[in-house]
């Protein structure tokens, strides 16, 4: 069995990489991040390249490819902790098109798709790109419920990370389909490996060029041990949440326990990985000048939207359990 990626996939990531690495360094982030303003031309290149509609049918006017592909742009745009409403949009878009209702998807996946709309998603308490978007996907515990703009109350929200526009929601609306959340929950965990991998190739980069005592810091134990562990959270996270957006797709019965394996491990790499990042870059980690704080700041309100680490190892156990009891062998009484 081949687990790499097909080579069309690895042509979407050379390049969404390559235009990423163009159209968003960090300098741009932290233009948009001051300006407290998304990079609307960064979104508009996005949108034509159809990439907001990656995992949604033609039908819709979506490219008809799956959750790993739009997975891989995901990973991407954590990578370069770009600016853009696309985490929020190309999902809600996915979540319509795999969970919503005729009149769900024919109100608002093709406007989803084309760009002329964006979307917002996340909990009541804290909600990514919601201030702008035509419609909202909040998740409450396992349940997703689509709120459209005009049904919400919306106030804006300063949240520890400004590369990203957040919102509190109140309002009523629909529910989503089964799958929605586990959806939801791999598109945020794919996001996070990139967030994680961008965060141990700066720091390996560092450690190789800054030098002690007349040698590089990378040598020292303590700092080589630091970024054997970041690799380790980042592979870690990495397969996890490929195997969630494969089933998404593939194995749609062994989402639930794929999802709570991808969001534990994305949630606890997340945090782990950025904060080493940090660490690793010595004094200059920890100034605003270093772009470093951007990827841990993206981490910690990623990990918080999926839940955290420790209400999934929880899922986990319970579905584990689940299985085993089923495959228990019953005898007869007396």
């Amino acid at each position: 069995m081949d687990f790499d990626f097909s080579d069309e996939q690895k042509e979407i990531k050379r390049v969404a990489r390559e235009l990423l690495a163009a159209r968003s360094p960090f300098a741009k982030v932290r233009q948009a991040a001051e300006a407290g303003a998304y990079d609307a031309g960064l979104w508009r290149e996005l949108v034509e390249l159809g990439w907001p509609g990656i995992a949604v049918s033609p039908a819709a006017g979506g490219q008809g490819l799956g959750f790993v592909e739009l997975a891989v742009l995901l990973e991407e745009l954590g990578y370069a902790c770009a600016a853009t409403p696309f985490l929020s949009t190309a999902t809600v878009a996915t979540l319509l098109d795999a969970c919503g209702s005729a009149e769900q998807r024919e109100r608002w996946l093709e406007r989803l798709v084309s760009g002329e709309a964006t979307a917002g998603l996340g909990a009541r308490e804290l909600a990514a790109d919601a201030l702008e978007a035509e419609v909202i996907v909040l998740l409450d515990g396992e349940e997703a419920q689509l709120v459209a703009r005009e049904d919400a109350e919306v106030r804006p929200f300063s949240a520890i990370d400004p590369t990203r526009r957040f919102a509190t929601v109140a309002g009523e609306g629909e529910p989503l389909g089964q799958g929605a959340v586990a959806r939801a929950r791999v598109a945020l965990a794919a996001e996070v490996v990139g967030v994680c991998q961008r965060a141990l190739d700066m720091t390996v980069e560092y450690v190789k060029d800054r030098r002690q005592f007349g040698v590089p810091v990378g040598s020292f134990q303590a700092v080589a041990h630091r970024c054997a562990q970041m690799l380790l959270h980042t592979e870690s996270a990495r397969s996890a949440a490929y195997f969630a957006a494969w089933a998404a797709d593939a194995a749609p019965d062994r989402l639930a326990e794929a999802t709570a394996l991808a969001a534990a491990a994305g949630a606890e790499a997340g945090l782990e990985t950025s904060a080493s990042a940090i660490q690793a870059h010595g004094g200059i980690g920890f100034t605003w000048e270093a772009d470093v704080h951007w990827l841990f700041k993206r981490a910690q309100l990623d990990s918080w939207l999926l839940g955290g680490s420790r209400r999934h190892r929880a899922a986990l156990a319970r579905l584990g359990a689940e299985r085993l009891r089923s495959r228990a062998p019953t005898t007869a009484a007396g």
